[in-house]
């Protein structure tokens, strides 16, 4: 039985980002995923957007860092994984959400952010021909923006193992040995190893790892459906984001990559819980519909392909994170809501920081997402 400093599940959006800072801090690592290659699970569904514009703390202050680490990618590690900084928008056609957005800008400058509200002649400039019909103004924040989730957890892996981290492909955790509060060997379909730390990033599947364990991980998966265009000559710049609901969803939002391909996504209303990662032919006539309402320039696009994934999702639409009091030696880097992505870079560097420098910096993030909050509240920006 091989023994590690850290054993990591998953090689996803947070496990492979993980896996770099740590070894990079000279520790023995390996992950463990089931599936073929890094990102196959959660990491390839996603659309590529990156905030720092959330309505909490916490994941302001993880995804700020996010940006830091992603802006300068390419010129610190020499690899190109199509950052831009186009901003996310988010538009607003009545006096309810113009009161909430205005309210919720406070907040975001209070924590350091860069947003603004701005009125609809500044909108059109940065939308040209957005729906300008009752349209109140906007949430704009500059410095937010998109890069590829296939390259971002690519660039990850290889600096990983570049730095010795060794990542098992079809190995599939089936049970753990445990001894008082210590968890002593990770036990897999193909082995058994011994890690001084056990960090559980298994996205959609974390609740079965806790169950492993006897804990109770309130990560409960659904289903949302996104799609892409062929590309065109760039024409809008930020990630725009609708709010209102309708009778079939709740907000959907799309941005135009590097590429010049318009990626798009809808958040179905109610939940569409489980793990079935069929796309459906509900999606697209309900999600064009909406955009072309807001945007009708986007009339003429032509769609290249659709896809579903999963969003791990909390009760309060928080992720979890931190130690178990349960297991002193187990992490929980899980219920990321469909954001793993744009935090996966900055939790990455942040949980390092907690986990070998034993740095207390970050005990308001932690108390935040803690696995033993009352999950009582309810993120506003999902």
């Amino acid at each position: 039985m091989k023994t590690y400093d850290v054993v990591i599940i998953g090689a996803g959006s947070i496990g492979v980002p993980l896996s770099f800072y740590l070894t990079q801090r000279k520790l023995k690592v390996l992950v463990l995923e089931e599936l073929a290659s890094v990102g196959r699970g959660q990491n390839r569904a996603a659309i590529g957007g990156i905030r720092a514009t959330h309505s909490d703390a916490a994941k302001a202050k993880i995804c700020q860092r996010t940006i830091e680490i992603i802006s300068r990618m390419q010129n610190e590690h020499g690899i190109d994984v199509d950052w831009i900084a186009g901003g996310y928008l988010y538009p607003v056609y009545d006096d309810k959400n113009e009161a909430v957005f205005k309210k919720l800008i406070e907040f975001q400058k209070s924590v350091g952010l860069n947003i603004n509200w701005i009125g609809p002649s500044d909108i059109e400039k940065l939308v040209p021909g957005i729906t300008l019909e009752n349209l109140r103004g906007g949430s704009y924040s500059a410095e937010d923006g998109s890069a590829s989730p296939l390259k971002v957890v690519d660039a990850y892996f290889q600096l990983a193992r570049r730095r010795g981290c060794e990542f098992h492909f079809m190995e599939k955790v089936t049970g753990f040995l445990t001894e008082a509060d210590q968890i002593t060997s990770v036990i897999t379909d193909k082995g058994q190893y011994a890690g001084n730390l056990v960090v559980n990033a298994a996205g959609a599947y974390a609740r079965q790892i806790g169950e492993m364990l006897g804990l109770e991980l309130q990560v409960f998966p659904d289903c949302h459906e996104g799609g892409i265009t062929e590309p065109v000559r760039r024409f809008f710049e930020p990630m725009v984001v609708d709010v209102r609901p309708d009778s079939q969803s709740s907000n959907y939002y799309f941005y135009q990559n590097i590429e010049g391909q318009v990626v798009f996504c809808i958040t179905p209303d109610p939940k569409i819980l489980g793990t079935d990662c069929d796309n459906t032919s509900v999606f697209l006539p309900l999600v064009t519909k909406r955009m072309l309402g807001l945007y009708p320039r986007l009339r003429h696009l032509r769609v290249r392909r659709t896809w579903r994934g999963l969003y791990p999702m909390t009760p309060d639409g928080f992720p979890i994170v931190g130690f178990t009091r349960e297991f002193q030696n187990l992490f929980l880097t899980i219920g990321m809501c469909g954001q793993g992505f744009m935090i996966g870079p900055g939790l990455g560097e942040i949980a390092t920081e907690i986990i070998v420098d034993k740095s207390q910096k970050y005990d308001d993030i932690l108390e935040q997402l803690s696995l033993y909050r009352n999950f009582g509240g309810q993120e506003l920006l999902k």
